[in-house]
């Protein structure tokens, strides 16, 4: 290709647009060397960076029902009955959010005056995604961002599982993160060990990070908002706390145990009985296992309760080692894929100046989805799948370009260049279209494994259609034309 030719190609948007996309990508993925090794900005997920997996079943159930009662008052007394939180959803459907099992329920509700139609273990699909939202506020306090929460909604709309999967952190550190609501509750002492309610951990304003006392004992400062210092007042002076301190412990609990108990100070309990005080401070411990419960109160605090109770129902983790051994070997199979893709290309048109420029629009195709991933998707072995899908989807729409162009055995005018080029282009663009298709129920489902397959799929064929494909047809072009 001589230097005017060359030139013409830089000057045509579509190259342009191609070189500068490739340009921008390679600046965004960012590989350089580091202590000997090559890094990225690419983010991996759970199967190729090592991390822990943890599904999560909510303690709770939606059931639909027919009363005679009206639907208040017997949401009220069923709420009396089971001492739990029970919300009026829909017409007819209330979930409850406490496991009881259906017979007990069904018991309940006839002695209430009721019919149990429906029962569904698990919560509406809003619940569920108050209670991801909480579990990502939890999870960001980590300071991780390899992190995922998938709620697992089926087509009734109701939501059983939630998984969640954190890369890079290890399975006792996610179960303490994730396996528990993150109920924070102040009790006081009363008579003997009977205790009385004070306030929940909504009434928290604000949280400090963990800081060490002289005497070695860690602990949580927070504030209270101004309706929970005046109900924690109440609470203080109407239980006798404040005149007599030492016989009216002080209980923090968060998720049922315990952290810290202990009688208010004197010049905590004279002001109290003046003015509420909003400033608190939990204590966890001594050493290094006081400052991590002080680390996890902290997030717990930050992030708030979720809205149901949860249960383990599975989990699982990934050594380091074996995610970079499934990163050696997928890169392998990246660099295989495409050596077979040029050797077929070769023995189907015998040409280098041919096979060279479908490889590098191909390989180009994958720089350009790499960049964009480092921003919205991990890499785990299902994007992977998906890179190598859109390198072989790619070749035979690039090949589709190729046989249109020399349909007769030879580059034809530029007149009937563009009408071939065009008829190509609307036969890949109607293939994109059923791919896309076809992929966008597994993109925007809740299936964990196969999301990332569709995503860089999807992504792939956007990009091939508006700018590989173009940019390819006016490359080889100028390229047979001489």
């Amino acid at each position: 290709m001589d230097k005017e030719t060359f030139t013409g190609l830089l000057k045509d948007w579509r190259v342009a647009l191609l070189i500068i996309l490739v340009v921008l990508s390679l600046i965004a993925i960012y590989p350089h060397f580091e202590d000997g090794h090559l890094v990225t900005r690419i983010q991996y997920g759970l199967d190729l960076e090592g991390g822990s997996w943890t599904q999560l079943e909510f303690s709770a159930q939606t059931v639909t029902f027919v009363s005679d009662k009206p639907v208040d008052e017997f949401v009220t007394a069923l709420r009396d009955r089971l001492d739990a939180e029970v919300y009026l959803v829909a017409d007819g459907m209330i979930e409850i959010r406490k496991a009881v099992p259906e017979e007990e329920l069904r018991t309940i509700f006839a002695e209430e005056g009721a019919t149990l139609s429906d029962y569904y273990p698990g919560i509406m699909k809003d619940t569920a995604e108050q209670a991801k939202i909480t579990l990502e506020e939890k999870i960001n306090s980590l300071g991780t961002k390899d992190a995922k929460v998938y709620t697992i909604t089926g087509l009734n709309g109701i939501c059983r599982y939630m998984r969640i999967e954190l890369a890079g952190v290890s399975l006792g550190e996610a179960l303490e993160i994730v396996g528990k609501p993150g109920k924070f509750e102040i009790r006081v002492h009363t008579v003997g060990n009977e205790t009385e309610h004070v306030l929940f951990g909504d009434m928290v304003s604000s949280v400090q990070n963990p800081q060490m006392e002289h005497g070695g004992m860690w602990g949580v400062p927070f504030a209270l908002s101004e309706a929970g210092a005046v109900q924690f007042q109440q609470a203080a002076i109407s239980y006798g706390a404040t005149k007599d301190p030492d016989n009216h412990y002080l209980d923090m609990i968060l998720d049922g145990t315990i952290v810290y108990s202990a009688p208010l100070s004197p010049s905590l309990a004279g002001d109290l009985q003046a003015n509420p005080t909003r400033s608190m401070r939990a204590s966890t411990g001594m050493g290094e296992e006081g400052r991590e419960e002080a680390r996890m109160l902290e997030i717990h605090l930050r992030a708030g309760a979720l809205p149901v109770d949860v249960s383990i129902a599975g989990a699982g983790s990934v050594s380091s080692t074996l995610g970079d051994h499934f990163k050696f070997f997928c890169v392998l199979a990246a660099i295989f894929a495409l050596l077979a893709v040029a050797v077929l290309i070769f023995v189907r048109y015998r040409e280098p100046a041919i096979v060279l420029p479908m490889i590098s629009i191909n390989f180009s195709e994958i720089i350009i989805l790499l960049g964009i991933a480092t921003f919205i998707q991990q890499l785990d072995l299902a994007s992977i799948a998906g890179l190598i899908a859109v390198l072989g989807t790619g070749i035979d729409q690039l090949v589709i370009i190729t046989d249109e162009i020399l349909h007769e055995g030879k580059v034809p005018s530029p007149n009937l260049y563009l009408k071939r080029l065009t008829r190509a282009l609307g036969i890949i663009m109607a293939s994109a279209a059923t791919v896309v298709i076809a992929m966008l129920p597994l993109a925007v489902m809740d299936l964990s494994s196969l999301r990332g397959f569709a995503i860089i799929t999807i992504l792939g064929v956007i990009i091939g259609v508006v700018v590989t494909r173009p940019a390819y047809g006016r490359i080889i072009m100028a390229i047979l034309s001489k």
